[in-house]
């Protein structure tokens, strides 16, 4: 491939529901610039973006891939990203290294919530956006469908540009710029036909919808269309220009992918009208802990963002990268700001899909990929000279949670290498190793998510994993008193152990032990007391009910008595467990399980719904307001046990068609129920036995 230059690159996200055809779009786009001489299908497998052996398996894609083309002298860089939500953090990674994103939007299947969070993505990263309609060759398909409901739900800056009209003998494109009507023939090039007035009549009321867009761009076009004046196609296309430059306009395309109907008026405007990366000046750094503002330069020394990695097995680790500044070269030393620590770029790589190719240089702009940098991660900046910070990509937090265990015995070192190789590519995925539980638990964004993880465990690393649900950490206290005695007594010839205490038990401050001495009289000498205390310690990492720890315990040594020869600390330190063990049962023992508050966002409508179901989970409403971020969303606060929220992340997107969201923090314990203290009960013992 060519070495292009910043104002001949453009980085395009495709994002959208899943199955709205973003892979099928870069196939064609790949096929239109003659990348490649066959197009594939994603049913087939064998879609260039499509490669890893899970997304053949599964029909779509799992993770981002990088498809440069070559078009009219552009070098575009397509970023292809999952439309699934379990894959969201991929949607974000290919975002943050865009300079502009194309949503695209099924004309059968309507606007769907896939599209919606790819309009907000686009929205937090202030990025210029654009809607192609896709498959409009099914015979359900209705644009004008689409283009009403994505301006109900987006507002009057989408801008239609080409627009579908069925007729008896097929479907005709119109452009509404240059008013022009076209075919396609077989092998997707464009044929014009004439302009009959039952076509002018359709097309002068879609470019009255594009007057309306393009209105809003200048005071002086604005006047003009309230004025009922005409509007040039000279300025039309200028305004369209500036639009999608300073996001104003979201123009809308339509096509049929596997015809290649629009396909090529939609890349000649993203290398005719979508912005380059300096474009989008003054990028946000952060130097020195202050957040300032940082302009691009086209030459000198380079500055690059890791937007994503990769962990080959093959290849071993390979970092995506953006150059934020400057030019890259070949065998160029970088300072990783995070660690300090020089990193060679020995081989600097472009990528398309899976296959490799090897630059000298890389410009502003560009997306290129280095492997083998150990210390290197997704989310750090590396320059030559001065330590800066390019804004991190904020991925959401996973809290789908699945106990994860080996299949055969003995593979529990090969699971963690294998997860710890996940985990770099992977910000949505988490791994703890509970010790208090002795489960390793991993936390994603769904069902598929995981499912997805145990695929690559088995398939990359050899490891079959099998996923069940976690035990949950809860703790014991008490809510009475008791007053009891230890006695340890062992005198059977040669030295003996003698050890006599008597104790109160009842509820303490705080979540450890308050250990008080009331002796009087020296019935048990001091030099016994840390015995004592260090047997309470001990016992308390079993409770009396189902073995959890126990918490909030306050015990007083009142009494006891002790041998002169006899008495030693491990008597004293076993008198205590023995009161322990008699006091706690009469001290009125309950279970504390974990209770956690729940940030839940969602639609207007469905609140109720989201409070029915709350409450079928044991929780507490504490409030509601409106979200901040966006109109017509409520955000409900909520406490909930976490016993209840295991299944939450499924529950929650199933009520809402995946516009809800959530984020669960887990900071205190509280009494459990009657009915599930016994399910507790009764689960311990199981386990015991």
């Amino acid at each position: 491939m060519n070495t292009f230059k910043t104002e001949k690159i453009r980085n395009i996200a495709l994002l959208g529901h899943g199955g709205s055809g973003k892979t099928t779009l870069a196939e064609a786009m790949l096929y239109g610039s003659k990348t490649i001489d066959r197009m594939g299908k994603v049913a087939d497998g064998n879609t260039v973006s499509d490669f890893d052996q899970d997304e053949i398996r599964k029909g779509f894609s799992l993770s981002t891939s990088l498809i440069p083309i070559e078009w009219k002298d552009v070098k575009i860089n397509l970023l292809d990203a999952p439309g699934f939500l379990d894959f969201k953090a991929e949607a974000l990674q290919a975002a943050r290294a865009a300079d502009a994103m194309i949503i695209t939007v099924d004309a059968k299947s309507g606007l769907e919530v896939g599209a919606e969070i790819a309009w907000e993505i686009a929205e937090d990263e202030v990025l210029p956006k654009a809607v192609f309609v896709s498959k409009c060759d099914d015979p359900e398909a209705s644009f004008d469908k689409i283009f009403t409901e994505l301006r109900d739900e987006f507002g009057n800056s989408l801008c239609p540009v080409l627009i579908p009209i069925k007729e008896a003998d097929g479907t005709t494109m119109i452009d509404l710029i240059g008013m022009t009507a076209f075919r396609y023939d077989a092998k997707g090039a464009r044929v014009e036909v004439e302009m009959d007035e039952s076509r002018k009549t359709i097309a002068a009321y879609w470019r009255n919808n594009l007057k309306e867009s393009i209105a809003l761009t200048s005071d002086e076009l604005l006047e003009k269309y309230m004025n009922g004046e005409h509007i040039s196609r000279k300025e039309v296309a200028e305004a369209l220009h500036t639009g999608i430059y300073d996001g104003s306009i979201v123009p809308v395309y339509c096509g049929a992918s596997t015809k290649m109907w629009g396909v090529y008026a939609l890349m000649d405007s993203i290398a005719e009208s979508f912005p380059d990366h300096a474009m989008k000046n003054n990028q946000t750094t952060i130097v020195d802990g202050d957040i300032v503002a940082r302009d691009i330069k086209q030459d000198g020394d380079p500055e690059i963002f890791v937007f994503k990695t990769v962990a080959d097995p093959f290849v071993g680790k390979m970092s995506y990268f953006k150059v934020m500044s400057g030019v890259l070269n070949k065998d160029t030393v970088l300072k990783n700001c995070r660690t300090g620590k020089e990193e060679k770029f020995a081989h600097i790589m472009t990528v398309r899909g899976k296959k490799q190719t090897e630059v000298d240089t890389l410009y502003a702009g560009d997306i290129g990929v280095v492997t083998k940098l150990a210390g290197v991660n997704t989310n750090d900046t590396l320059t030559t000279g001065e330590t800066v910070e390019y804004r991190k990509i904020e991925f959401p937090t996973p809290y789908m949670e699945k106990a994860i265990k080996p299949a055969a015995k003995g593979d529990e070192d090969k699971i963690s290498g294998g997860i710890s190789k996940l985990l770099e590519e992977d910000p949505t995925l988490k791994y703890v190793n509970n010790a208090e539980t002795k489960q390793m638990t991993i936390f994603g964004m769904g069902d598929m998510h995981l499912d997805i993880v145990v695929s690559r465990l088995k398939n990359r690393y050899g490891t079959s994993v099998v996923l069940e649900e976690p035990r949950l950490a809860y703790r014991e206290t008490i809510k009475g008193s008791s007053d009891v005695e230890g006695k340890h007594k062992k005198q059977s010839g040669g030295s003996g152990q003698y050890g006599h205490v008597k104790m109160r038990f009842s509820r303490g401050e705080g979540d450890g032990l308050t250990f008080t001495q009331s002796v009087v009289g020296g019935t048990v000498p001091k030099g016994f007391y840390p015995a004592v205390e260090k047997g309470l310690l001990e016992a308390m990492q079993k409770g009396v009910l189902a073995g959890y720890p126990v918490v909030g315990l306050a015990a007083d040594l009142y009494d006891g008595s002790y041998h002169a020869v006899d008495s030693n600390e491990i008597s004293f330190k076993l008198a205590a467990k023995l009161a322990y063990k008699e006091g706690l049962p009469k001290a009125k023992p309950i279970i504390l399980e974990p209770i956690g508050t729940l940030m839940v966002t969602i639609p207007d409508g469905l609140v109720g719904d989201t409070i029915g179901d709350l409450n079928k989970r044991r929780g507490r409403v504490l409030g509601m307001n409106p979200w901040d971020k966006k109109s017509g969303y409520t955000v409900i606060e909520a406490d909930v046990p976490r016993a209840e929220m295991s299944d939450y992340t499924i529950a929650l997107r199933a009520m809402t068609q995946g516009r809800g969201r959530f984020d669960f923090t887990v900071d205190r314990y509280e009494e459990a129920p009657a009915a599930i203290t016994q399910k507790i009960i009764a689960e311990a013992k199981i386990d015991e036995e």
